[in-house]
């Protein structure tokens, strides 16, 4: 069976969670805590030599880090990545901007209030975290303006890299009541079949 090394709390986790949920897949999830360091140490750098989660091994294996190149892994041949070459270039898009723009802001800010209670002691470093982040809500509400989904007008592995942070992004002291597109699309994608919850370990 595959197994998933992950973290509850990660939204990267999450998105592989979510994908192999809606897509069926078994897996058995390993779990590492992050804040002790268990991604650090040199058992779990032989799985990925980064020391972060998530990361999947196969039955034959094989291995495969980074939250999006896994979800382009499983998604491929199903209806969750977009068959014509534009629309799977878009797909990558808005992943890529998820990983640039979007997730070094707003997981980053939720990290550092949620996870380490840091909101008062790095006020002035959250500052910049929240700039930022507010950019990359105001370009999704942008594109949101006559579109149910990010891509081709359909649920896809664009929408779940960006669900996974954005519907939690309140935990970073961002204010998603200004984004009325934004939280119709957050809606939409919490009704796919399939969908677990962020503290959900596995599928029913």
């Amino acid at each position: 069976m595959l197994t998933l090394y992950d973290y509850l709390p990660s939204g990267n986790g999450y998105k592989v969670r979510l994908l192999l949920s809606q897509l069926r897949v078994p897996f058995r999830l390993l779990e590492k805590d992050i804040l002790k360091g268990e991604t650090r140490t040199p058992e779990f750098r032989a799985i990925n030599p980064d020391g972060r989660i998530p990361a999947v091994v196969f039955d034959d294996g094989r291995r495969l880090a980074q939250s999006d190149a896994i979800l382009f892994y499983f998604a491929e041949g199903t209806p969750l990545l977009p068959a014509d070459r534009f629309g799977r270039a878009e797909a990558l898009q808005w992943m890529f901007f998820e990983q640039y723009s979007h997730e070094p802001q707003i997981a980053v800010a939720r990290f550092w209030i949620h996870s380490l209670g840091k909101r008062r002691e790095w006020a002035d470093r959250l500052q910049e975290k929240w700039q930022k982040g507010y950019q990359a809500l105001d370009a999704m509400e942008r594109h949101l303006d006559d579109r149910k989904f990010f891509v081709g007008e359909r649920y896809s592995i664009a929408d779940i890299a960006l669900y996974a942070y954005t519907h939690v992004a309140e935990e970073g002291d961002f204010d998603l009541g200004r984004y009325p597109r934004i939280r119709a699309w957050l809606d939409r994608v919490a009704s796919q079949p399939g969908h677990v919850l962020i503290t959900q370990s596995e599928f029913d």
